[in-house]
């Protein structure tokens, strides 16, 4: 678990750091007051300076061997119960260290004030709320209190106060573990999956060496996890925290001292190709840096990427950044601001595919003790809002962090050593409350090949929402499968286009108004080769009810009918327009062939030779579907183009 211990240590090590200034000072503190020593006994005196340089030397073991000959010797030297509950606490043996602490209390409640920030801290690490509460409000009573130290205290308090609360609202929680197929005793961590939740990708530490495994998902069962791949995965260096791509093409992860990186940890990219992965590349400046750069979490349409890094900048020691894709690379990364991070870390960012719900961990924040997991909301602004504690238990005393959301929001993968697994750190599964939920979203998944051959092509596919005439999903189909697949939020209309050098390109629309999450869209499109004759239907071409003037939102389309025939220059097409057999016939005839003229006048005035186009109205004539159904009916109000010359 190096990525993880590396974080753990900076963490753990600020505040170890900060435990001894406390621990020195009320030490000199107590001697000035008791010079030399608050014990006569000649043999404590002798084992408490053998403790003091073993704790000097980090030692802590043989510290508190020699702390306990001292306490025997003397079972009322204050500082000896003072020194060995802080060497309690730096063996993470927090039970016995608050005894200690309130062993010195006990003997002197006036020993130091520093011991009641000191015990308050350790309690509220063991989740003993209510008495770290009351030690830290003493220490607080306190006059002459350092800024630091004051600071500190309160950030405590905060905890405590939420955690009591917390305690008394528990949110649903009821973990599941993902079974033998995936977790081992070995530690299991950091799963990411893709959006169809067909696989699964996450980090197995074997002999203190950081891999990716990866497992499928079939007849509702996670099957036995596989190494990931020879070129992501090294034997002697470390890889993890991964982002997969939603449609499972692209592996954003870390990857540390690796003889090609910038910095300590560096990210990197590895984009997949049938069933196997290409070679990562370091992501390089601005991105990454001579620092440290770890964690990536990419956005949904795989323009934004979100990561961890302790770059000059930031609000404390580790915050959550964010970089855009420009025509240029990656751009200069953005801090995500106050809002987000705090003077403590902030770690393990997971944007979700709605692309404005942020999941994260953080000790800065208030929360159980130690790491607990949070959640932002994009606001109307364009601003990440102050974010909410996920609440009691999913958060507990311990280290909370690596969430991941499934894509329809219902579902949540972590990991934990604490939920008597197979052994060490396990994955595991549960449903997220409704509260935290991100918003619901969807996907399109999809094969392109040809329509003669049945082969896979690697096709440009685009989606656009059609109210802002903006795409929001610009990617290829595989070149060996011819599958993509797209998310996409719910409660808008959008409009999809596939084209292919070669072929006639491919248009359809579909609504995501009030439909639902686990109802997503599988589409097989087979593209038609450039031949005369061959037809495209322009599904994305809007009018009014017996109207023909061409809406805003067919733009997109439009602009894709004039890319198609400047690409292909020497090609000449018919221009028709459809209806259906409702109304009086000729009624139809006109207003079929004035939307047909609509879009000839259209491809005229964006500089398309007039000589290259014809146009005809064919009312009711070419029926596609029968006129049975509303449904039926809609598929025959159409436009079309077709080649007549190439």
């Amino acid at each position: 678990m190096y990525l993880r211990i590396q974080t753990d240590r900076i963490t753990k090590g600020m505040r170890n750091i900060f435990f001894l200034i406390l621990l020195l000072f009320s030490t000199a503190t107590s001697f000035a007051q008791n010079s030399p020593y608050a014990t006569t006994n000649e043999d404590a005196i002798k084992y408490f300076a053998l403790a003091h340089r073993a704790m000097d030397y980090h030692l802590y073991d043989e510290a508190i061997a020699d702390l306990q000959k001292t306490i025997a010797a003397d079972p009322k030297f204050t500082d000896a119960h003072a020194m060995l509950a802080d060497a309690y606490h730096l063996e993470k043996n927090e039970k016995q260290s608050i005894i200690e602490f309130n062993k010195v209390i006990a003997l002197n409640p006036e020993f130091s004030r520093g011991i009641y920030l000191r015990a308050g801290e350790v309690e509220l690490i063991d989740g003993q709320y209510a008495p770290a509460l009351q030690h830290l409000e003493k220490y607080l009573s306190y006059p002459g209190i350092g800024k630091r130290d004051s600071s500190f205290a309160y950030k405590l308090v905060k905890d405590c106060k939420f955690s009591l609360n917390a305690l008394q609202h528990p949110v649903p929680f009821k973990p599941v573990g993902l079974g033998p197929e995936i977790n081992t005793p070995d530690d299991e961590y950091s799963p990411v999956a893709t959006a169809d939740e067909k696989t699964l990708i996450f980090t197995r530490q074997i002999a203190r060496n950081e891999d990716f495994y990866q497992s499928t998902m079939k007849d509702g069962k996670w099957q036995t996890a596989t190494y990931l791949s020879n070129k992501i995965n090294t034997p002697t260096f470390n890889e993890g925290s991964a982002s997969i791509s939603q449609d499972g093409k692209f592996l954003f992860f870390t990857g540390c001292n690796r003889p090609d990186g910038l910095g300590r940890c560096d990210i990197y990219v590895a984009q997949k190709k049938g069933d196997g992965w290409d070679k990562p590349f370091d992501l390089s400046p601005p991105v990454n840096t001579p620092g440290w750069e770890s964690q990536p979490s990419i956005s949904a349409d795989g323009r934004t990427l979100y990561f961890v890094s302790d770059r000059k900048g930031g609000y404390g020691g580790y915050d959550i950044w964010k970089s855009a894709l420009t025509d240029k690379g990656w751009g200069e990364p953005e801090n995500l601001g106050p809002n987000i991070n705090t003077a403590y870390n902030e770690e393990y960012p997971f944007i979700h595919a709605d692309d404005s719900t942020l999941y994260f961990c953080s000790n800065g924040w208030p929360g159980m003790g130690g790491q607990d997991l949070f959640v932002s909301k994009l606001g109307k602004d364009g601003k990440w809002q102050k974010p909410e504690n996920l609440g009691y238990p999913i958060n507990t005393n311990g280290d909370e962090s690596g969430l991941s959301v499934s894509a329809d929001g219902s579902k949540a993968y972590f990991s934990s050593n604490n939920l008597n697994g197979a052994g060490g750190f396990d994955i595991y599964t549960f449903e997220m409350p409704v509260s935290i939920r991100p918003r619901i979203v969807t996907y399109v998944k999809g094969i392109v090949a040809d329509v003669k051959t049945k082969q896979p092509l690697g096709a440009a596919v685009e989606i656009i929402d059609l109210q802002s005439n903006l795409p929001v999903y610009q990617d290829y189909s595989d070149e060996q499968k011819g599958d993509f697949l797209a998310t996409l939020k719910t409660g808008k209309n959008y409009g999809l286009n596939i084209s292919k050098d070669g072929y006639l390109f491919y248009s359809e629309n579909f609504s995501l108004v009030g439909h639902a999450a686990n109802n997503p869209f599988n589409i097989s499109v087979l593209l038609e080769p450039i031949e005369i004759g061959n037809k495209v239907i322009l599904k994305n071409i809007f009018f009014d009810i017996n109207k023909f003037e061409i809406k805003p939102d067919s733009k997109p389309e439009l602009q894709k009918l004039i890319d198609f025939l400047t690409v292909n220059p020497t090609l000449h097409v018919e221009i028709s327009g459809h209806t259906d057999n409702v109304g009086n016939d000729q009624a139809n005839q006109i207003l079929s062939e004035n939307r047909a003229k609509a879009v000839f006048a259209y491809l005229i005035n964006n500089k398309i030779d007039p000589q290259r186009l014809v146009y005809k109205g064919y009312g009711k004539t070419q029926p596609i579907a029968p006129n049975t159904t509303e449904e039926d009916r809609s598929k025959n109000r159409r436009t079309e183009f077709k080649i007549i010359a190439k």
